[in-house]
C-alpha cells in the first residue's frame, strides 16, 4: 500500500479551516485514504470528526496511505494539501 509521509504546515495543525480542506480533497480522490500520526490508528481522511481528533499540530508527521489505482495521484495530491499553510 503506498504511502506518504508529510509535515504538517498550519501552524494551528489539522483543525477547523484545514481540516475541512483536507476532507473535502480526500473526499474527491478515487481511492480510499487514511491519515494517522505517530504510532496511533490511522482514521478515514474522508471523516471530519476523526481528521480532528487526530490531533495534528503544526510541524507534527503525518502518514497517508492509499490503495488502488490511482492511489499515488492521490497521495501527492493530499500531500499538498497537508503541507500547505491554509492560516495565512
Amino acid at each position: 500500500m503506498p504511502e506518504r509521509l508529510v509535515i504538517v504546515g498550519s501552524p494551528v495543525g489539522l483543525h477547523a479551516r484545514p481540516a475541512a480542506l483536507f476532507v473535502k480533497a480526500a473526499a474527491a480522490q478515487p481511492v480510499p485514504v487514511t491519515i494517522g500520526v505517530g504510532e496511533g490508528a490511522p482514521v478515514d481522511a474522508r471523516s471530519l470528526l476523526s481528521v480532528m481528533g487526530l490531533g495534528a499540530r503544526g510541524g507534527d508527521e503525518v502518514v497517508l496511505r492509499a490503495d488502488g489505482p490511482g492511489a499515488e495521484a492521490a497521495l501527492a495530491a493530499l500531500a499538498t494539501v497537508v503541507a500547505a499553510d491554509h492560516d495565512s
